[in-house]
């Protein structure tokens, strides 16, 4: 199992796009295969984001979780979906990056 509080991270971000792309297909939870992945992919999602926590402040987790999610989940929504983001919603996913981006470089937030 890895070592580093940022592959825990990467690991709940892409367990949590897993999830929340099977969500949908779930149907509510009446299709046991969508279903299972979304209640093991959030499983996952929570633990690695747990093991984050130990070392990274909520704050910068939190920022780089939602962040990278929320763009992850766009570009799923694109290819599964066909549901394709309009000039407001982009330049809104772009100021969420840019948001992450300034907390990851400029924040001396740390962990207690």
């Amino acid at each position: 199992m890895p070592q580093s509080p940022w592959s825990w991270l990467v690991i709940a971000i892409i367990a949590e796009v897993i999830a929340t792309s099977a969500l949908r297909a779930s149907d509510s939870f009446t299709r046991i295969v969508p279903s299972a992945i979304v209640i093991v992919g959030y499983a996952l999602a929570f633990y690695g984001l747990s093991v984050t926590l130990k070392s990274i402040p909520v704050g910068i987790v939190y920022a780089v979780w939602s962040g990278v999610g929320i763009v992850l989940i766009t570009l799923v929504a694109m290819a599964l979906y066909r549901q394709i983001p309009d000039l407001p919603a982009v330049l809104g996913l772009g100021l969420i990056v840019a948001g992450v981006v300034v907390l990851n470089l400029f924040s001396k937030m740390e962990a207690h």
